[in-house]
């Protein structure tokens, strides 16, 4: 069964700005609790730039979010500060998650010291002669998600089920290098390693339809099938955590469904072919 950290907690959302804008605390309570009720584990959380620069008002967002429901809160801060901040306004008897800790960003482990957390892993940068390098093919999102992983367990004593690595989900419109394809090959990688059994792995799905149409070719919701149709692809290979919007479904979709054979398709192209590929998911033949 797939589990779902909410994704709306965040100003990428344009609903979402105008609350945390305009100080809208009731707001924001009654979106964390909209998620829970439609059956997020966990909710994703960030200000965006506020929360760096108003540590008052991210306090007392944290206060009044975890007032409203009991799902634990994923602090989605790549900023050692911020997240220390998360973790001083956020009850002390709930275990939170620190979302993007990165090999490139080891130093945020420190966290753990402060209490225990789970963590989200972003597989998709490495750290590589001293630098960080973005990971395009599935042998180093996997190998990185892998390295983080047992580094957790054997150098901080983190459990496997507390551990989720993010694979990173690609807009499907520009992917002509064969991210998706390589984000799935990384998932079947991760969730078959013996030494790595227990992990959670997932992915942001509002990614994959950014930059299409709202509606394919049939009329049906073209932004919410490719959701699903990842999800068709990627739980058979381990994937078992969606960052996503709760009350889409993430139901498998039959495999006679016209989005998902279309992406079974685009998932074997490259460079100019995905885009032409892509178009037909939403102009009629």
């Amino acid at each position: 069964m797939i589990s779902v950290i909410g994704d709306r907690i965040n100003p990428g959302f344009k609903a979402t700005r105008a609350l945390v804008e305009g100080s809208d605390l009731a707001g924001l309570q009654a979106l964390a609790a909209k998620q829970v009720e439609a059956g997020a584990v966990a909710l994703d959380f960030t200000l965006g730039p506020r929360g760096k620069s108003d540590p008052a008002f991210l306090a007392d967002a944290i206060r009044a979010v975890q007032n409203a429901v009991d799902a634990p809160l994923c602090f989605d801060y790549p900023d050692l500060a911020v997240q220390r901040a998360c973790l001083e306004a956020y009850d002390p008897r709930r275990t939170p998650i620190i979302n993007s800790l990165a090999e490139t960003r080891w130093e945020m482990t420190e966290l753990l010291k402060i209490r225990p957390c789970r963590t989200m892993v972003m597989a998709s940068e490495r750290l590589e002669g001293g630098a960080g390098r973005p990971n395009r093919s599935a042998g180093e999102i996997a190998s990185t998600g892998k390295r983080c992983a047992l580094r957790l367990m054997r150098e901080n004593g983190l459990a496997a089920g507390d551990i989720i690595v993010d694979v990173s989900v690609s807009a499907l419109a520009a992917d002509t290098g064969g991210l998706n394809r390589a984000a799935l090959e990384a998932i079947g990688r991760l969730g078959s390693d013996p030494e790595l059994k227990g992990i959670h792995i997932s992915g942001g799905l509002t990614n994959i339809g950014q930059q299409l149409p709202p509606k394919a070719a049939d009329g049906s919701d073209l932004k919410r099938q490719l959701e699903r149709a990842f999800v068709t692809v990627a739980v058979p290979l381990g994937f078992d955590t969606v960052l996503g919007t709760p009350w889409h479904s993430f139901e498998p979709l039959s495999e006679d469904n016209p989005v998902l054979v279309q992406f079974r398709h685009i998932l074997t192209l490259s460079g100019t072919d995905v885009m032409r590929a892509v178009r037909k998911l939403y102009r009629p033949a």
